[in-house]
């Protein structure tokens, strides 16, 4: 959803700010967390009750959260249940990471394969793709068997296919043309 994207870019950035030179890796992982708090049903139900205070919803909140909370990610969580900003949190959290993968010179690569990939197959990947792409890459695969075969890689807007699929569709145009 665009909306909450727009919503979310200025807490996003606010955080980064906040953290400074901090632990960026904790942090990202606290507001991971706090979004898959925030996106179950049930507690957003109970946020939007209006006989609930925002100091409840809070208290819930930081109790379902394994680890403690740092100041910054509990003082963003204050701002967010104050608002009425909860649905938002979960692209807080994405646009966060995204800001604290550009400072380090990571970029997040999405692999599509037709088949599951062995760890060491992964690695041979991705060292492959980071000279491709000249950044780290923080890698995911999605498993995606209409590609037949080989993989689908996407890095930001770049797109790097070699799949079976793609290669057949290009066969089809060369003989359709």
């Amino acid at each position: 959803m665009a909306e909450l994207a727009t919503i979310a870019r200025p807490y996003a950035e606010a955080l980064f700010k906040a953290a400074g030179a901090g632990d960026m890796e904790a942090l990202t992982q606290q507001m991971h967390a706090l979004a898959q708090v925030a996106g179950d049903a049930q507690l957003r139900q109970f946020a939007d009750n209006p006989k609930i205070g925002a100091d409840q919803v809070f208290e819930v909140m930081t109790s379902a959260v394994k680890s403690p909370l740092s100041a910054a990610a509990t003082n963003l969580l204050r701002a967010i249940i104050d608002n009425g900003r909860l649905a938002a949190l979960a692209s807080i959290a994405e646009q966060f990471q995204s800001l604290v993968n550009a400072r380090a010179g990571i970029a997040e690569a999405v692999i599509y394969s037709a088949f599951a990939i062995e760890p060491a197959q992964l690695a041979d990947v991705v060292a492959t793709l980071e000279k491709r792409f000249s950044r780290k890459l923080n890698p995911s695969v999605v498993l995606a068997p209409e590609l037949i075969g080989g993989i689908r890689v996407v890095v930001g807007d770049e797109v790097l296919d070699t799949s079976v699929k793609s290669r057949l569709e290009q066969m089809k145009t060369a003989l359709t043309a």
